[in-house]
């Protein structure tokens, strides 16, 4: 883990503590299960694969630690339904939400204001390192959670995931490298995430995704992340057979987040 990671990961540590003094793991628990009607994350991706067009959860993010504010007007309503619009023929298939308040500026809000504006199935972006905040993403309504392998040992993210299927979520786990990578697919989930930014270097390769694409099982839905800039990446991923993306800060910087979205997947 590097040392940003783990600095982030001891933060929410914290933060779980915090929160269960204001609200109980009992009380949590017991409100994320009275929650029905998730949207269908894993349907909503395939749906968009299977018309020909990428598959593409466009991220809602404020700001990150190391470049700042990214969007200064920031309304997450607005960002969702012009990602849901695109240009009235492309469009994103869901959303991700960044809640991280410390590091990048977010909260719970944005991801309920985004999802009441719209119909997409919404990931909750955040740092998981406790059941706590699986019963948590529910509760504010979110369709998904990341589980980032990085931050998780085998059985505590085997345990989160479980919670997240009970409570009818879906899971992304995020990896990074080929070891990684075999620890996410002991799991159930069809959803694997691979970074291309490196946790050593931070360097960002789209070869990370196509050196890895081959030890993804055909039954499991494949999402590249990060460093995808321009129409060159996307042709790149999906001439390989890759075409499930998540992307966000390229639109952030945007006048109008669906259109830059639709040029990008043309």
């Amino acid at each position: 883990m590097s040392d940003i990671l783990k600095k982030i990961c001891d933060v929410k540590v914290e933060e779980v503590a915090a929160a269960q003094k204001r609200v109980s793991f009992a009380d949590m628990r017991r409100d994320a299960e009275s929650r029905v009607l998730t949207r269908d994350f894993v349907g909503a991706l395939r749906a968009k694969i299977a018309t020909g067009q990428a598959g593409v959860i466009a991220e809602i993010k404020k700001a990150s630690p190391s470049k700042g504010v990214i969007r200064a007007d920031f309304v997450p309503a607005d960002i969702a339904q012009s990602y849901a619009a695109g240009d009235g023929a492309v469009s994103a298939a869901c959303l991700s939400v960044l809640t991280d308040r410390q590091f990048f500026q977010g909260q719970p809000d944005y991801l309920k204001q985004a999802r009441a504006s719209c119909p997409l199935p919404v990931l909750r972006k955040d740092f998981m390192v406790d059941p706590y905040q699986i019963y948590e993403s529910r509760s504010m309504g979110a369709d998904c959670v990341l589980l980032i392998a990085a931050c998780l040992e085998d059985g505590l993210m085997a345990e989160m995931e479980q919670i997240a299927r009970s409570l009818d979520m879906a899971v992304l786990v995020e990896v990074h490298d080929g070891h990684e990578l075999e620890r996410a697919l002991r799991l159930k989930t069809p959803l694997v995430g691979i970074n291309n930014r490196n946790l050593r270097t931070f360097e960002v390769s789209l070869q990370t995704t196509l050196d890895l694409r081959q030890e993804v099982p055909a039954d499991r839905l494949l999402v590249t992340e990060s460093g995808i800039l321009g129409p060159d990446d996307v042709h790149t991923l999906r001439d390989a057979g890759i075409h499930a993306f998540l992307v966000g800060e390229a639109f952030m910087r945007a006048p109008d987040p669906g259109l830059a979205l639709a040029r990008l997947f043309a």
